[in-house]
C-alpha cells in the first residue's frame, strides 16, 4: 500500500496515520503480514510529491492512499490505472479529481472533508461566539489558487445576512504565517478563518501560538487545531475520516472498481472549543455555545 503524506516525517503525521492504519486493522490486516504501508514524505515540496507518486507507482503498489491535495495531483499524474483513495479531500470535484461524487469514473475515489459546504456553518458560530464580530481574515494558501475565491463565493450570503466582510490573507509557507497573523493583527479583524490546507494542518501549533501571542479569535478546520491552542473548530472527525480509508481499500482490493464507488461524504460534525485559549486572548464564549460543544478543552 503506496502512502504519500505531505509533511517531513513519521512522527508529525501521527495523527493521521494512527487512524489510518488502525482501520485496516480492525478490518484483520496484519502490517508486516497481510498489508504493508509503503509511506513517503514530501515536506511540503512538490518536486518530492511527483518523485515519491512516480517511485510508489514504480514499486507497483496495489494502491495509493493520498492524504493531502498536492499528494492526490501528484498521484493522478504519475498514475491512470492504479486506484488512488483520496483521504480528507476538501473538493475533489472541483479540483477535478473525479468526475462527480457519486460516480468518480476514474481510479480515483475516496473521502471528501466538505471544506468549502462547512465554510459558512464556521462563519456563523463564530458570530455567536463573538457577537460583536463584524470583520474576518481568511488564511489561504496561494499554492491552492481557488481556495479565496471559492471561499468568499461561498460565505457571501452569510456575510450579507450577519453583515460581516471577509479579506483573504495568504501565508504559502510556514516562514509567512508570523507575518500573515501580524497583518491580521494591524487590520482590526476580529477574527480569522483559516482554510483546509496541508501545510496549515502541519503548522497547526505554530498558527495557535502565533494566534495568541497577537490574541486573534481563530475558526479552524478540526479539532486538532484546538487540541494545539486553536479556539474553536466545527468540522468532521479527522481520525474517523482517515480511519475509514481502510474500508475503501479493502473494497478495492477485493475487486470493486473505483470508477463505481462514490466519494464518502461526512455526516457527523463536531463543535470543539479552547477555553484556555479564550482566556489567553480575552474572548467570553457564550456558556450555550459551550455546551453544546462535542469538545471543550478547559
Amino acid at each position: 500500500m503506496g502512502v504519500l503524506w505531505h509533511a517531513a516525517s513519521a512522527e508529525e503525521e501521527v495523527a493521521f496515520s494512527r487512524p489510518l492504519k488502525e482501520g485496516f486493522t480492525d478490518l484483520g490486516y496484519v502490517e508486516g503480514k497481510t498489508i504493508v504501508f509503503l509511506e513517503r514524505y514530501p515536506a511540503e515540496e512538490k518536486e518530492r510529491f511527483d518523485a515519491y507518486a512516480i517511485e510508489l507507482v514504480g514499486l507497483k503498489v496495489d494502491a495509493l492512499i493520498a492524504g493531502s491535495v498536492p499528494a492526490a495531483f501528484a498521484c493522478q499524474r504519475a498514475t491512470s490505472t492504479i486506484p488512488i483513495i483520496l483521504v480528507a479531500n476538501p473538493d475533489p470535484v472541483g479540483l477535478k479529481l473525479v468526475s462527480s461524487l457519486a460516480r468518480p469514473g476514474g481510479n480515483i475515489t475516496g473521502l471528501s472533508a466538505m471544506a468549502f459546504d462547512l465554510a459558512a456553518k464556521r462563519v456563523q458560530l463564530l458570530k455567536e461566539a463573538i457577537p460583536a464580530l463584524s470583520r474576518v481574515a481568511l488564511l489561504v494558501n496561494p499554492s491552492n489558487p481557488n481556495d479565496a475565491n471559492r471561499l468568499i463565493s461561498e460565505l457571501q450570503p452569510t456575510a450579507d445576512r450577519l453583515q460581516v466582510s471577509f479579506e483573504a490573507i495568504e501565508a504559502r509557507t510556514p516562514a509567512e504565517l508570523k507575518g500573515a497573523f501580524e497583518k491580521i493583527a494591524a487590520g482590526d479583524f476580529g477574527a480569522v478563518v483559516v482554510a483546509q490546507n496541508a501545510m496549515y494542518f502541519n503548522e497547526r501549533r505554530q498558527i495557535a501560538d502565533i494566534a495568541q501571542t497577537n490574541r486573534i479569535a481563530t475558526m479552524v478546520p478540526a479539532d486538532v487545531f484546538v487540541e494545539a491552542g486553536a479556539l474553536m473548530s466545527y468540522g468532521p472527525s479527522w481520525p474517523a475520516i482517515f480511519r475509514n480509508a481502510a474500508g475503501y481499500v479493502d473494497q478495492i482490493l477485493k475487486g470493486t472498481n473505483p470508477a463505481d464507488m462514490p466519494v464518502q461524504q461526512p455526516t457527523k460534525f463536531e463543535l470543539a472549543i479552547n477555553l484556555k485559549t479564550a482566556k489567553v486572548i480575552g474572548k467570553d464564549v457564550p456558556p450555550t455555545m459551550i455546551a453544546r460543544a462535542d469538545k471543550v478543552i478547559e
